[in-house]
């Protein structure tokens, strides 16, 4: 039986670090149930072994596909992965990633309160997942939300897999600095884009501001239409549904505010410290504009939000939340005020 090892990415985090390979060992068992068929698990699923005093995942996994190997390639802290041999030698693979892009798209931004990128991979992986057949995951463009955008993390790592990201903030600073940060990188990399300003309003209101890119990787992909939309809205959350049709977005993903470090806002000048109000009103209106068998995604801070609270306002909003051992399995501290969990909800059709 074949049998594979997966290098794991430090992380620039030092705590996260520490969880990394317990992380993406409940990742790469969530892709197995929702994308590979459950062929990992059957198997015995991922074990960790140090190999060359290293850590690395190792799997038996009869039968993978060359799209299965794929999907292992987007894990979201694989840094290599090898085939581990009788005699321990490793061959490197080369199963290729999604990403169209050079990774500074998602690593040249530095800020307070920034999401850990291989987090934010992992959460666009388990939502996408479970949103998508194995061929949508890996070869389909699909449009993705962020309601509380912030600075971008999540769009940028939806651009580089190639999708469609829509972004939505109230704070006027964190959308200039991102909007910014789009239009200079859009340049220095020399790709073919247009980009355009407008007002939202509806039914005579001013729901905010919007700056829209169409951009393609290649001037021939440009030339030919084949162009993906970064769109960036600076306005109220609580207003999503009013800037999008409902069942617009495949899905919605969203790393909510910690309600320590970050005050959690629930309007345009309303503040509050308290995420559950906040998710509590916004999650009716993500789920309006999420289509049916779309998917929901967020990581929050169960220091000041019980699990248990987080999934019945998904299953009030009429969500169905994934409840299997690899997604109960997630939740890693950040620092003393923060345990951070991520759940994944979906639509029904």
């Amino acid at each position: 039986m074949p049998q594979y090892a997966i290098l794991v990415q430090p992380s620039a985090n030092r705590v996260y670090t520490q969880n990394a390979a317990r992380l993406l060992s409940n990742e790469l068992l969530a892709l197995d149930d929702l994308l590979l068929g459950g062929r990992v698990a059957a198997a015995g699923g991922p074990v960790e072994r140090r190999l060359g005093g290293v850590p690395y995942l190792v799997l038996d996994a009869p039968d993978l596909t060359v799209d299965d190997l794929r999907v292992l390639a987007n894990l979201s802290s694989l840094f290599a992965l090898f085939e581990l041999r009788d005699d321990g030698s490793l061959l490197p693979l080369d199963a290729p990633r999604l990403d169209r892009y050079d990774d500074d798209l998602l690593t040249i931004l530095k800020y307070i309160g920034k999401t850990n990128e291989q987090l934010t991979r992992l959460l666009l992986n388990l939502t996408a997942a479970a949103a998508l057949p194995v061929e949508g995951f890996l070869g389909s463009r699909v449009r993705v939300l962020d309601p509380m955008c912030g600075r971008g993390t999540t769009l940028n790592q939806a651009l580089m897999y190639g999708w469609d990201a829509y972004g939505v903030d109230v704070d006027r600073r964190d959308v200039e600095a991102y909007t910014a940060f789009a239009a200079r990188w859009l340049q220095d990399k020399r790709l073919k884009h247009r980009s355009s300003s407008s007002r939202v309003r509806v039914a005579g209101r001013n729901l905010g501001r919007r700056t829209t890119f169409e951009l393609a990787a290649t001037k021939d992909e440009y030339r030919a239409g084949d162009v993906q939309t970064l769109e960036i809205t600076q306005g109220d959350t609580l207003d999503t549904d009013r800037m999008y049709r409902a069942g617009f977005f495949d899905v919605v993903v969203a790393d909510a505010p910690y309600g320590i470090q970050h005050g959690s806002v629930t309007g345009p000048r309303t503040p509050s410290r308290s995420p559950r109000d906040l998710l509590t009103d916004a999650i009716p209106v993500w789920t309006t504009v999420l289509r049916r068998g779309g998917a929901m995604g967020l990581s929050w801070n169960t220091k000041v939000l019980p699990r248990e609270d987080l999934v019945a306002m998904l299953r009030d909003a009429g969500l169905e939340p994934l409840d299997g051992p690899a997604f109960l399995g997630l939740a890693h501290r950040v620092d003393q005020a923060i345990e951070r969990d991520v759940v994944v909800a979906r639509k029904p059709r």
